[in-house]
């Protein structure tokens, strides 16, 4: 499974590099490692005024520090166990 994180300018402004920092934390905690393939992308052509565009399973979400979490949960451990 790819995960895209956005590098382009206007993510890089909302912290994309934590963003993927954080992501490959919760890759290796949830012991992801062969599943989940974390990518960079540049502009998606979704931009929002917060948070950074992260493409999953063809859909693109808008993602913060707060928000990270429950979106890896929610999203990619779900598909990971089905």
């Amino acid at each position: 499974m790819d995960l895209m994180v956005c590098v382009g300018s206007s993510c890089h402004l909302q912290h994309s590099r934590e963003l993927i920092d954080r992501l490959k934390a919760l890759i290796l905690e949830n012991n992801l490692e062969d599943k989940v393939e974390l990518k960079g992308s540049f502009c998606m052509g979704q931009c929002a005024e917060q948070g950074v565009c992260v493409r999953f399973d063809d859909q693109v979400y808008s993602l913060t520090m707060d928000t990270v979490d429950g979106f890896f949960q929610d999203k990619v451990v779900a598909k990971a166990k089905s």
